[in-house]
């Protein structure tokens, strides 16, 4: 019996093959479909019953047996277990692809018109590896037709790639084991690197001749172009995806557009799920959506760059919700830190749950900006002025949050060392805004926001501003008057040494003048002491009125 396969291309540009038979022996027989049964007939009576779960199909040994190796042994086998007229039934419960893909088999044993798509040949192909259907038992046997299509497939068609991919869900031991997955990855990532802006020769063909490759830049038109292959890729599987990223890295392509593609994948992965906590998830899903995220997280490419500050911190989030691995949850925490130096209030932007309290996580902020301190600020010169600004403007940002914690607020807000701050003028300001936009919050509470900031490392118009703030706590205005009340006490101990300094050298410049500018050297002094005397008596009356204050506190408490 000898069959040639024959593809051809639909209007939307999917790719069919069709099988065709030259001989006649089973060809004119009709395969009828009852219910959860199949039924060949052919004139003759049937003599093979093959079982797969509830469904069966009533069979002929010659056509099976003469192209399935495998069916051909279990028949030996029954041989001689007969019970009637009808042999047992042959149980092929694991033939990949079940009873839908099964019939496909039958109509090709049976010389039957057979139509290969890219929806059903990777199931087919693995049948007919299960079935044993080489050439040692028929010419030009299922093996080789379906394998000429899938090639066929895989050179010509890239929607059609996806196709086979996704029929591969059901069957991926047998798709993995055959090499269909790795095959399909390969073939998206040559189309993807086709284009060249997407290829990297640094680390493919020049690292081959021992050559250094420059890297291009690339305007945000010609980087967009890249991204072409994005949308179909964002819709495999999660392990079909890690396939077609290993498979893009063996091509050398750009670890940057490499990240850009898994953000894309992520961010349509989240809109498909949802994320649900421990006592709510089945555990299986549950399991499921934590090893997708800790997939993603090895997968990261670890050149600088290669993902945006902001998809990492959304990846850590998830990743904390669904108790990720806590190595890798600390090795992203450490990446996102070595990245802060360079970032802007929008990248530390990170939505909640519609469901959660507030618009944006700050609980994953203050675990970076922590982890920023702990490991960068330690153990390499950081640009830690440049953090202390990102931070408070991320304050500012989140300070109108009205269901903003002031634990979450004053966590970030102490996350930093005092001198990671050139002053506290912006700490100041995110404070203000926060107490203005949380006027509940108890006296307590503002005391303990407050602490954040210094007094004395407010600029002068600052420190005038929070004078009159009535928006403060009592406890820190107390603070900040005696605080400005030392100042004044300092500067007027510093005049009064100024002025005896300026009395002595007077005095010396008197004891060798001339006699007759004697008197005009002790006039001057007389008005100096009176000076001294004044400024003294204020002095006074600046004691008194810290003792009246310390008694107001008192009495408030």
């Amino acid at each position: 019996m000898d069959k040639t396969i024959m593809g051809s291309a639909k209007l939307d540009g999917s790719v069919v093959g069709i099988v065709s038979d030259g001989s006649a022996d089973f060809a004119s027989g009709t395969l009828e479909r009852r219910g959860k049964k199949w039924i060949m007939q052919t004139g003759l009576a049937s003599d093979l019953i093959v079982q797969l779960g509830n469904h069966s199909f009533r069979l002929h040994k010659l056509p099976m047996v003469s192209r399935s190796g495998y069916i051909n042994r279990l028949v030996i086998e029954r041989k001689g277990k007969e019970e009637s007229k009808n042999s047992m039934p042959i149980n092929l419960d694991n033939v990949p692809g079940g009873a839908k893909t099964f019939e496909l088999v039958v109509r090709f044993c049976y010389g039957l018109k057979l139509d290969l798509t890219a929806s059903n040949i990777a199931p087919l192909y693995c049948a007919a590896h299960f079935l044993e259907m080489s050439d040692d038992y028929h010419e030009s046997n299922l093996i080789l037709q379906t394998e000429a299509f899938l090639s066929f497939v895989m050179f010509s068609s890239w929607k059609d790639l996806f196709q086979v991919l996704k029929s591969c869900e059901t069957i991926s031991p047998w798709a993995k084991k055959l090499k269909i997955l790795n095959r399909c990855s390969e073939a998206i990532a040559c189309k993807a690197c086709a284009n060249h802006k997407a290829f990297d020769f640094s680390t493919c063909d020049a690292a081959l001749f021992g050559i250094q490759g420059i890297r291009s830049t690339y305007s945000e038109v010609e980087v967009s172009l890249d991204q072409w292959w994005f949308e179909e890729v964002s819709l495999l599987r999660i392990d079909h995806f890690l396939e077609v990223v290993d498979a893009c890295k063996r091509k050398g392509m750009k670890p940057d557009l490499i990240g850009e593609s898994i953000a894309a994948w992520t961010k349509k992965w989240l809109s498909r799920v949802t994320l649900l906590d421990n006592l709510t998830a089945q555990k299986l899903t549950y399991q499921l959506q934590r090893v997708a995220i800790e997939s993603l997280i090895r997968i990261l490419p670890l050149e600088e760059n290669s993902a945006s500050c902001n998809f990492l911190l959304n990846l850590l989030k998830v990743g904390l919700l669904m108790d990720s691995d806590s190595d890798l949850v600390k090795r992203l925490e450490r990446r996102i830190a070595f990245m802060l130096e360079k970032c802007s209030v929008p990248d530390l932007l990170v939505k909640n749950r519609i469901d959660s309290d507030t618009t944006y996580d700050v609980g994953v902020v203050v675990r970076v900006v922590q982890c920023y301190v702990s490991v960068v600020w330690i153990n390499h010169p950081p640009k830690l002025f440049a953090v202390g600004r990102l931070v408070d403007g991320y304050l500012a940002f989140v300070a109108r949050e009205e269901r903003l914690t002031v634990r979450d607020f004053q966590s970030l807000a102490e996350a930093l060392p005092k001198d990671a701050r050139f002053c506290d003028d912006n700490l100041y300001r995110a404070i203000d805004m926060y107490i203005k936009a949380h006027p509940n919050i108890t006296e307590a509470e503002r005391m303990e926001i407050c602490k954040a900031m210094d007094y004395h490392r407010l600029s002068k118009e600052a420190q005038e501003h929070a004078l009159k703030n009535d928006q403060l706590p009592m406890d820190m205005m107390a603070r900040f008057i005696l605080m400005e009340q030392v100042n004044m006490m300092r500067s007027a101990t510093n005049s009064r040494s100024d002025y005896r300094r300026t009395a002595t050298q007077a005095i010396l410049r008197t004891s060798s003048s001339s006699s007759h500018s004697w008197f005009s050297s002790q006039k001057e002094v007389r008005m100096m002491k009176k000076e001294v005397d004044a400024m003294q008596a204020q002095i006074r009356q600046l004691q008194q009125c810290r003792l009246k204050l310390r008694t107001q506190m008192r009495g408030a408490k």
